[in-house]
């Protein structure tokens, strides 16, 4: 997006990419239809942004999720909200609007140079901040060197690595006083403690005396459920800031945990509340649609001599994993009081003790801040460099959030670079 705006001023634009493709990333968040944005009203949308909302905002006034749909319908792409909200291509697929976006930039002027890993900037060279800039790169044919009048960075943050965000860029920018937090999974799974585990000792509650880190689920719940969808559920948790958190979706059992799109939704107060106390605990409403009351009156019902496994599936639809995951986390006299497991149902315990490795994450946390940027993303110091999405201190639950911030963080350090080379700095 940045080259994009850069090459229509007028710029020589060259793009380097240590993958042998461009957009690797961009075509796997098009494996789950492609989520560009979100239709909802613009104070909802900003609010996903968390403590971030102030600085991602001032990028949205200038490409916001309006603004992303007409571009895509400029490259011939068409976009339709779903039930959810959720802003698609109509055809659902990344790669025509991918090959669609290459083609313009390429007739725009910009040369694309693949396998050209960046590795900082050449020792000896001008100093950063004076024009040109050399940058060092390692390529198939060894290491080469690349001048500029200015540099847009965009090397994403430290999830799915294979795809080219490794992180490995942090430590060079701090060694040049670039402020930058540590990243830190975000849209990520958790693993859940292990019955009876002490979630407050120092040690972490997975881990065996031996230093193995084992699975939080007993065996039998494991081998019989991970890959199961819990559907039609409720989360609820105290943020760290004692607000009271609750939202309605499904998640997906794992063999360590937790994950998916309802998980994720809440994953960073979930983060953050372990980093304080060592683990939290998230309530599960196994019956979001139904009172207390309801509910309590159900299962006090009589029930004969049937099971208690078919009392809770004729009066409450409660069976397969769902009734599994009452067993996996009652005790047994809990199961056995129908007020105690009335409650349970409504508000079932779950406790967190570690977010997944952040390679498995969709998205990072952490990043430059905010505040070693000038309003128009350029590097306080290092003037002539510019950054762009998810290297920033941001994030966003899933749901076109994560895109549009992307997209909107890249035309804005498109334009900053962009009047950067064309402005009289004398």
């Amino acid at each position: 997006m940045a080259a994009e705006v850069l090459a229509a001023g007028g710029v020589r634009v060259d793009l380097f990419d240590a993958m042998p493709s461009v957009g690797r990333k961009f075509l796997l968040a098009g494996k789950g239809g492609l989520n560009l944005t979100h239709s909802e009203a613009l104070d909802g949308f900003l609010g996903r942004y968390g403590a971030r909302r102030v600085a991602v905002e001032a990028l949205l006034q200038s490409f916001g999720p309006q603004a992303l749909r007409a571009w895509a319908q400029g490259l011939g792409v068409g976009t339709f909200v779903g039930s959810s909200g959720r802003v698609f291509p109509s055809d659902l697929k990344a790669a025509p609007l991918l090959r669609a976006w290459l083609h313009r930039l390429r007739v725009a002027g910009v040369r694309f140079h693949m396998r050209h890993r960046w590795t900082g900037w050449r020792e000896g060279a001008a100093a950063v901040g004076e024009a040109p800039q050399t940058l060092r790169f390692d390529t198939p044919h060894g290491e080469i060197d690349a001048s500029a009048d200015a540099v847009v960075l965009a090397l994403g943050g430290g999830s799915w690595a294979r795809l080219g965000s490794d992180g490995a860029w942090a430590p060079w920018l701090m060694a040049k006083g670039v402020d930058v937090a540590p990243l830190q999974p975000s849209n990520c799974g958790f693993e859940v403690a292990r019955v009876g585990a002490d979630v407050g000792g120092e040690v972490g509650a997975n881990i065996s005396a031996d230093g193995t880190l084992q699975p939080g689920w007993t065996e039998y719940f494991r081998s019989r459920f991970a890959g199961h969808p819990m559907k039609t559920v409720a989360l609820a948790m105290q943020a760290p800031d004692g607000r009271a958190l609750s939202q309605a979706g499904e998640f997906v059992i794992t063999q360590w945990g937790v994950e998916g799109s309802l998980v994720y939704a809440l994953s960073a107060p979930v983060r953050d509340v372990i980093a304080r106390d060592g683990h939290a605990t998230v309530h599960i409403d196994l019956q979001p649609g139904r009172t207390a009351e309801f509910v309590r009156d159900e299962v006090a019902r009589p029930r004969g001599s049937r099971s208690l496994a078919t009392h809770l599936k004729s009066r409450l639809g409660l069976d397969g994993v769902k009734a599994a995951l009452l067993h996996e986390l009652l005790p047994r006299e809990v199961i056995a009081d129908a007020a105690r497991l009335a409650a349970a149902i409504k508000a079932l315990p779950l406790t967190l003790v570690a977010a997944r490795p952040i390679d498995e994450a969709i998205s990072t946390a952490g990043g430059v801040r905010f505040e070693a940027l000038d309003d128009a993303l350029m590097l306080r110091e290092l003037p002539g460099v510019f950054c762009a999405g998810e290297m920033l201190d941001w994030e966003a639950p899933t749901g076109g959030y994560l895109l549009t911030a992307c997209f909107a963080s890249g035309a804005a350090a498109g334009a900053g670079a962009l009047r950067w080379v064309t402005s009289d700095r004398d």
